[in-house]
């Protein structure tokens, strides 16, 4: 059952929304539901990850867990703008290679979901944790003051328990080394359940984004939060 959670992040890249995919329904950054711009305060939240955060073989794009967040960081009127940045089948070599494009614009907080399919493909846990950091250095050196989420997963248990236990703990390490949060596994109460599964039993279906959101929203809402009250109040 772990091995579908590892292969969360599969898909092929026309399953993809780009690069740079906005929530807002507008699909402009700066742009908001209703066509008015943006308030100066708040910023922006990039999630960098693979299918999951893509939205793959969702009929409705609107269904990501992303734009779930999107809806309920408007509902608490925190002004910050999701960026869906998910690429099907990308790997956490393939995210350090985006990341530069990314950081074009300011960056409050990255949402790492990367590693799902290093882990499929065995790639060593040293290998993914190196890259994974290299994404957060990039990030850091423009932004010092960015915020970090670092979405856990977990690996196939074909590759045996040392492997297993060495990749999940990549992702509390990185999280703990660089003053991160820790979602301790992303999929938590939808991986392995096939109400919440398309076909593959590997992506979720637009009630499995529901709860995703909500997992991830635990967590990212403080953060938010804490930034809100900082821009309101200045350092």
């Amino acid at each position: 059952m772990v091995f579908g959670f590892a292969q969360a992040g599969c898909g092929p890249g026309s399953g993809s929304n780009g690069d740079s995919d906005l929530v807002r329904s507008g699909g402009q950054e700066g742009s908001s539901p209703g066509g008015t711009a943006p308030s100066a305060a708040g910023g922006r939240v990039v999630f960098l990850g693979t299918s999951l955060t893509a939205g793959f073989g969702l009929e409705d794009p609107t269904d990501r867990f992303t734009d779930r967040i999107q809806a309920l960081a408007d509902a608490a009127e925190l002004p910050f703008r999701m960026v869906n940045s998910g690429v099907s089948g990308d790997m956490s070599a393939g995210g350090l290679g985006r990341i530069s494009w990314l950081l074009r614009a300011p960056v409050q907080v990255l949402v790492l979901e990367l590693g799902a399919n290093d882990g499929m493909r065995g790639i060593a846990p040293d290998s993914m944790k190196a890259n994974l950091q290299a994404i957060i250095d990039s990030t850091r050196i423009h932004y010092p003051e960015a915020r970090l989420l670092l979405a856990g997963m977990q690996a196939p248990p074909n590759l045996g328990q040392a492997y297993a236990t060495a990749f999940s703990s990549v992702f509390s390490e990185l999280a703990r080394a660089n003053g991160g949060s820790l979602i301790p596994f992303l999929l938590e109460g939808v991986a392995g359940v096939s109400e919440l599964n398309q076909a593959d039993a590997i992506h979720p279906t637009a009630e499995g984004h529901r709860m995703i959101a909500e997992t991830v929203w635990g967590y990212l809402r403080p953060i938010l939060d804490d930034l809100n009250t900082e821009q309101r109040t200045g350092p």
